[in-house]
């Protein structure tokens, strides 16, 4: 499956984007999404999950209550609204396609190319 982030850009503290993740080439529906993160000169970390149907979502502490992960399998599109942005959530966002629901970038079997989110105090 092939993956198109978009939706990024530059926000000020307390403000808010919405990512998308676009699939195509294989069945969507297969698949949990994952988005991850990678800051400057920081490994890349685990931000939100969802599985197949969207029934159950899954986030890291440090975004949980601000950012929402959603799915729409008719349009073959994850999102990623984030709400509250932070300084510290700067960073290339990614989201990736796997068989399971992880929160280990390991596991995701296919990634998109990133988008970058700017967040300016």
């Amino acid at each position: 499956v092939q993956l198109q982030a978009s939706g990024g850009g530059l926000v000020q503290a307390g403000g808010s984007l919405r990512l998308s993740c676009v699939a195509s080439g294989r069945t969507f529906s297969n698949y949990r999404i994952g988005w991850f993160r990678q800051a400057p000169g920081k490994e890349r970390e685990f931000v939100a999950a969802i599985n197949r149907s969207g029934g159950s979502t899954y986030y890291a502490d440090s975004v949980e209550g601000r950012f929402t992960i959603s799915r729409d399998n008719f349009k073959n599109t994850v999102y990623l609204q984030m709400n509250s942005l932070k300084t510290e959530d700067t960073a290339v966002y990614y989201c990736a396609a796997g068989t399971v629901v992880s929160w280990t970038a390991g596991n995701y079997d296919f990634w998109g190319q990133g988008t970058q989110v700017t967040v300016s105090s």
